[in-house]
């Protein structure tokens, strides 16, 4: 069952590449509880298929750091960038994508994380087993306030149409 808007995130862990190390996060992944990490917070997650792929790197996530700043003035506390990938490859791609300290790169290595929020995808067509679909979501203290889907393409989840929703 894909998760809708009114619902509360699911539990479940996500890993990031911490690049600088600080109390309670160490120099390279770390595991976070997600339930831990939404608490009080208005987060804008968008989920996609693979680092380094081609619409994810030249669209969804520029987009995104592009526009961090006029979405933080709109409230927003953090940007998530969830992906089927290990968080080695998600902390080499934030970095690659100028992403550090603006979008949380967030690895769900096992896909454990998008199967339990409904939006894994098989991907083994292409030689890349499980994987996220591609979507965007306003989450506000853990509850699913705008969902956006992709069909085909890249429409409904970027950045700019994120600004729209959030008026």
């Amino acid at each position: 069952m894909t998760v809708q808007v009114g619902d509360r995130l699911p539990e479940g862990t996500l890993s990031e590449f911490i690049e600088t190390e600080t109390a309670g996060c160490s120099l390279g992944p770390n595991t976070f509880e997600v339930a831990d990490l939404v608490k009080g917070k208005k987060i804008v997650i968008f989920g996609l298929p693979g680092a380094y792929t081609p619409t994810c790197s030249a669209q969804h996530v520029p987009g995104y750091v592009q526009h961090a700043d006029a979405l933080k003035a709109k409230g927003v506390d953090e940007i998530w960038c969830i992906s089927v990938n290990d968080a080695f490859v998600m902390g080499a791609w934030g970095r690659d994508q100028k992403a550090t300290g603006i979008v949380r790169m967030m690895a769900d290595g096992n896909a454990a994380y998008s199967k339990a929020l409904g939006l894994d995808a098989d991907f083994s067509k292409h030689g890349m087993g499980t994987r996220s679909k591609r979507y965007s979501m306003l989450v506000e203290d853990g509850v699913v306030k705008a969902l956006n889907v992709e069909t085909a393409g890249f429409e409904v989840s970027s950045a700019e149409k994120m600004l729209e929703q959030l008026g």
